[in-house]
């Protein structure tokens, strides 16, 4: 009869133990392999160089000392580190309270209460009393399948990933800083020939006038020589606003009041990078780019939960020991029969918890799907911004070749007119009209050397903006989630 009782014990025990499992849980996620993105025929043409990574640096490459100090002072003062360095902070003290879990607890405790024992129980009088109670407890859970180490190991991947994204604040500081930058110096090339612009058409409608008092001109073309002269003044208060705009943008990123900008004189003309990328692209990136480096991170710490969430459905021992003294009424603590301790291993095996495991282990797995996605998006996205930050680079030169023809061709006309003026055939009036056309000329070529500059900016970003690769990174993540 026993033995059938012992069975039958064994046997439901084993069927609830089933209803506390996870073994038909799997995460679903699958890494790109870098090496599978074709971007060959997108770079085609471009100079390729091993040297093709931005240093840590880069920015002192675009000529201008102001720039430099600058940035500096961004990457001393702006908020927005302090944020990404507190949250780093905070991934730091989280591997604190993971690796602490690992180890035993000591724990002593003392009170004193005053007690009424009924003289119905053991060791009640019927009468009030003081009850003295002090005990040093210790107890460690063996961490016998390692999940303790996978969760420790999940929080420091956390903390390393907090870290990279600490230093690609940094990277995007630095290049929103030179963005911002050339836009101030676009802005103050742009008042410059709005202020031609309104000196050319001053002097059109003052010719006009001229021309209308004597009879040679109608009003009507007096009327339109004004709404030139408008026009003009209104470009002027429009790129005067713009300076002042991108002045508060470079206060915002320096951390400092408007005044701040106020302060920042007129930069040179920047250099733009010249134009070179790595010659092993795509896999380069995975070590160069802060933000696919922190990608990787996350997709080994979501691995290490999901197997610390595995262990929890497994047995487990527990080491427990406790000693204490107890003294009821005015009894010492600290006499022989008040002493008590105990000492003994515990086991645990989650049998039935209504869900919970199953579901915690579910969630891990959503976790390393989603670390997975986000590093396959930032992966491709990476990529593709190189190769467009490339073409448009490459169009960008092509541009700006033909925009120098076209102010070639722009600034012989006006000389040309200026002669005739001079020689009596022409008359000035014609001559400024001509000279707009410069100025149109000149118009664009600011603004395709704005971009350029700024577009360059923008391909040092894509490629790591002078993110070093660090020793113990981990490996990019395998085609497969791990099954064990």
């Amino acid at each position: 009869m026993r033995l059938h009782l012992l069975a039958a014990a064994t046997a439901l025990t084993l069927a609830l133990a089933a209803c506390a499992s996870g073994g038909s849980l799997q995460p679903n996620g699958r890494a790109l392999d870098a090496a599978s993105l074709q971007a060959g025929r997108s770079l085609a043409g471009v100079r390729l160089s091993p040297a093709g990574w931005p240093t840590a640096d880069w920015w002192t490459a675009l000529g201008d000392p102001q720039l430099d100090a600058l940035i500096d002072e961004a990457l001393q003062d702006n908020p927005g580190l302090a944020v990404a360095d507190a949250r780093a902070r905070g991934a730091q003290a989280q591997v604190g309270i993971a690796d602490a879990a690992r180890g035993p607890d000591l724990n002593a405790g003392a009170s004193v209460a005053g007690a009424r024992l009924p003289a119905s129980i053991p060791l009640g009088n019927g009468h009030f009393g003081l009850a003295k109670y002090a005990d040093l407890s210790f107890n460690w859970g063996i961490d016998l399948w390692g999940g303790k180490r996978d969760a420790w190991q999940a929080a420091l991947g956390a903390a390393r990933a907090a870290q990279v994204d600490a230093r690609a604040a940094r990277i995007e500081l630095s290049g929103n800083v030179a963005r911002a930058y050339a836009r101030l110096g676009y802005a103050f090339a742009q008042q410059d020939l709005a202020a031609g612009e309104l000196k050319r058409a001053r002097q059109s409608r003052e010719l006009t006038r001229q021309r209308v008092s004597a009879g040679i001109d109608n009003r009507i073309v007096l009327q339109q020589a004004d709404g030139e002269v408008a026009s003009a003044e209104r470009d002027v208060a429009v790129t005067a606003r713009a300076v002042d705009a991108a002045r508060s943008a470079l206060s915002v990123l320096l951390g400092k009041g408007p005044d701040r900008g106020l302060a920042i004189g007129r930069p040179r003309v920047l250099t733009p990078a010249e134009l070179a990328v790595p010659a092993n692209l795509p896999i380069g990136l995975l070590g160069h780019r802060a933000d696919l480096v922190a990608a990787r991170w996350r997709v080994e710490a979501a691995g290490k939960d999901i197997k610390a969430a595995k262990t929890a459905f497994l047995p487990n021992i527990s080491i427990g020991a406790m000693a204490g003294v107890i003294a009821l009424g005015g009894g010492s603590p600290l006499s022989l029969p008040s002493r008590f301790f105990e000492l003994g291993p515990s086991l645990s095996l989650p049998i039935f918890d209504g869900g919970r495991l199953r579901a915690n282990l579910a969630g891990r797995d959503a976790q390393y799907d989603l670390a997975v996605a986000q590093y396959n998006q930032t992966l491709v996205g990476a990529l593709n911004e190189v190769a467009d930050d490339v073409s448009a680079l490459q169009s960008l030169q092509r541009q700006l070749q033909a925009q120098q023809r076209a102010q070639a061709a722009a600034r012989q006309a006006w000389e040309l007119a200026l002669q005739r003026y001079q020689a009596g055939i022409g008359s000035y009036l014609e001559a400024l009209s001509v000279r707009q056309q410069l100025l149109l000329a000149n118009r664009g070529m600011a603004a395709l050397q704005a971009e350029q500059v700024d577009r360059s900016v923008l391909l040092i970003e894509a490629l790591g903006g002078g993110y070093q690769p660090q020793a113990g990174a981990p490996a990019p993540p395998s085609s497969t989630p791990s099954r064990s």
